[in-house]
């Protein structure tokens, strides 16, 4: 059991996040999108032609794909592209001394946490504030291992040729429209390079803030982790409550070369204006493993499929997801598992919750092609209703050809008993005390999977949640 000092450390509710500070910035491309935004992004940054032509080759593509019109298509109706500011930043290069952080910004990160966390069990932290990175460091010892950790921007002007090796390799421009338009515009997230044998003992971490009002957040990340290497990483999501919608579309494409190991940690606890559509990717060598462990709390809207192509034999892929939906919110989570290799491996474990007139959809994706042997896939989809209006959905689409392979698929739905409210309520606890109990052991399986930190602090998360949704 983590102590006192630990609790307070990491304990933070969701109103935590809605804070903002006045608006002062040296760049700013305006409302709308157009060739103008990209020639400004580029023009700010000093980018090489190649990043301005790729940029540019991207809004076409994204112009020329119809928004979807398939699930949760109603909800993005209310996405208004050019009332959307793509591009916001102070002007300041990420500095490597926490001293040197403006000081709106450092005070921002710090009612976060974020420096203590990085004292305490991080090996390197990135902050990222509305467009570009304030903020990244990583520890001493592994930079002499050759570990590289930086910003998407810094990525690309300083290791150009290990970057575009694998930059849009795993997620092609065209592969949906949203990241067509992360590809256009995309500033900040991270580029973290670990060298062959390196195994990186104490998580990395990236911070990802939105503080202005009609803003779009448009991080790229890319890990790559070379042959026998470990690495975890770990991102938090927050934004202030503003009445109007705020984008947030970024795209991740993890590379796990030959007997590799990635570990990608979400905890996601954005304001319920926000419409989080990202596309998120691995790519998995012979014998290498890449897990998803994401948990999605707040935003209006998440579509979210984490998924892994089994490139290698004995590749493996996993997805351990938990989603919360309240009122208002719909959590369309789930996971593509993309065999591509004999002897494959791939699990999916899912759990939801829904709250109020909240409403959680898992969909997914298992492909198992007939001319391999020997894969497997476990796919698991339980979902918890709160009350007599929440709503759950389930779209699993297995598909296995051949006769060489093991697949298993269990899903439930249920609903907090009655009776056991009651039992817990002779005993003390209040409603929502009650309530909280039982979501917490609905998820605690699943919990377990994340560092201690975040542990403790998804279940206080899930506590203040559940806090108004009695009655």
């Amino acid at each position: 059991m983590p102590d006192a000092a630990t609790l307070e450390a990491v304990n933070i509710d969701q109103d935590q996040g809605n804070f903002s500070y006045p608006e002062d910035y040296a760049h700013d491309a305006g409302y709308g999108l157009n060739e103008s935004t990209i020639d400004f992004i580029s023009d700010v940054k000093g980018e090489a032609d190649w990043i301005r032509e790729f940029r540019k080759r991207a809004l076409a593509v994204f112009e020329s794909k119809p928004m979807p019109t398939h699930w949760a298509s109603h909800d993005l109706e209310n996405i208004v592209f050019e009332n959307i500011r793509y591009y916001l930043a102070k002007g300041q290069r990420p500095t490597r001394s926490w001293d040197e952080v403006p000081d709106d910004v450092k005070q921002t990160f710090e009612r976060l946490g974020i420096p203590e966390k990085e004292r305490n069990y991080l090996a390197g932290v990135e902050a990222q504030f509305d467009s570009e990175a304030a903020y990244s460091n990583v520890k001493e010892e592994l930079s002499k291992e050759g570990v590289i950790f930086v910003n998407s921007t810094e990525g690309l002007r300083e290791h150009p040729d290990l970057f575009r090796r694998w930059f849009g390799k795993v997620i092609p421009t065209g592969d949906n429209k949203f990241s067509a338009l992360n590809s256009a515009v995309f500033s900040g997230g991270s580029f973290i390079y670990v060298p062959p044998g390196v195994k990186v003992k104490h998580p990395l971490q990236a911070y990802f803030r939105i503080n202005a009002e009609n803003f779009g957040q448009f991080e790229r990340t890319l890990i790559v982790v070379d042959e026998g290497a470990e690495v975890t990483y770990m991102e938090g999501c927050t934004a202030p409550k503003f009445e109007t919608a705020t984008l947030h579309s970024a795209v991740v494409e993890l590379v796990a070369m030959k007997d590799a190991k990635i570990q990608y940690i979400t905890v996601q606890n954005w304001s319920n204006n926000v419409f989080n559509l990202v596309t998120k990717r691995g790519l998995a060598h012979e014998n290498a493993e890449i897990r998803w462990i994401d948990c999605n709390i707040g935003s209006r809207l998440t579509m979210k499929y984490p998924g892994v192509i089994m490139k290698g034999r004995k590749a493996r892929g996993e997805v351990i997801s938990i989603a919360l939906a309240n009122d208002g919110q719909h959590q369309d989570t789930g996971a593509k598992m993309i065999h591509a290799a004999d002897e494959t491996t791939s699990n999916i474990v899912a759990k939801s919750i829904s709250v109020g007139s909240g409403r959680s959809t898992y969909r997914g994706q298992v492909h198992i092609p007939k001319h391999l042997k020997g894969c497997r896939n476990n796919t698991e989809c339980d979902a918890l209703l709160i009350n007599s209006c929440s709503r759950t959905d389930t779209y699993p689409a297995i598909t296995v050809r051949g006769n060489r392979h093991a697949t298993q698929h269990e899903a439930s739905v249920s609903q907090v008993s009655e009776e056991q409210i009651f039992y817990m309520r002779q005993r003390g606890l209040s409603e929502g005390e009650a309530m909280s109990l039982s979501v917490n052991g609905f998820v605690n399986d699943l919990v377990r999977e994340f560092p201690m930190e975040y542990s403790v602090e998804l279940k206080r998360l899930i506590d203040m949640e559940m806090e108004d949704s009695v009655g």
